[in-house]
């Protein structure tokens, strides 16, 4: 059986875990601070993030993405990436699309954080062109479509709908339901889906930085 650290929120400890569900890998799942002093995350990390994902034969896989590549390559039954080369395309530019979105609304966060004195508007001001500007090109890809990435659930509607979950529990004054109902449809549809209803993101005063 696996093992995932993760910390939560994270959209990116999501995506993994709705992935291993997607594809009934089971797994343990193991909730850390990666900056706590009891966390475990260095020995598994050299770089201190999460998630990471733990092999039986003790080996760890980091990096959300990567993690991703690993399952579709190591367990291919129920594959989620689509069968033609233009649809893994349209699916990976998704993820990368939806990572720059919710990199940013944790930079938001962060920054946030900071005495009010010492934040920087122009830096929110740049994350927050980066949310819109990302949310847009989401909603202009998803259009009206059942998935965001041909017939078939894939990675696209993952990573989808894990940043608009996000959103709603880091920045939850940024109103992208109103302006792109599209993605409102979308967000209640794939929150239905088993593997979704099972990681809903629950809103805590601190989060990882992980990839």
């Amino acid at each position: 059986m696996f093992k995932l650290i993760s910390a939560t929120p994270s959209p990116y400890a999501r995506k993994v875990r709705i992935a291993l569900l997607e594809k009934a890998l089971p797994f343990e799942l193991v909730t850390e601070v990666p900056w706590d002093s009891t966390t475990s995350t260095p020995r598994y990390n050299p770089l201190e993030k999460l998630p990471i994902l733990i092999l039986e034969d003790g080996s760890t896989i980091y990096d959300s993405s990567f993690i991703l590549q690993f399952l579709e390559l190591k367990y291919p039954q129920t594959p989620l990436l689509p069968v033609d080369v233009e649809g893994k395309i349209e699916a990976l530019r998704l993820e990368v699309l939806c990572n720059g979105i919710c990199d940013a609304v944790l930079l938001t966060f962060f920054e946030r954080m900071r005495a009010e004195a010492a934040q920087s508007r122009e830096w929110l001001a740049r994350q927050r062109r980066k949310i819109e500007g990302g949310v847009r090109e989401m909603a202009r890809l998803v259009a009206d479509n059942s998935f965001a990435v041909g017939r078939e659930f894939s990675l696209g509607d993952i990573a989808v709908g894990t940043a608009l979950g996000y959103l709603s529990v880091r920045f939850p004054e940024f109103d992208w339901r109103g302006p792109h109902p599209n993605l409102a449809r979308f967000c209640a549809r794939i929150e239905q889906r088993p593997s979704f209803a099972l990681t809903v993101p629950v809103p805590q005063t601190i989060t990882d930085k992980v990839v």
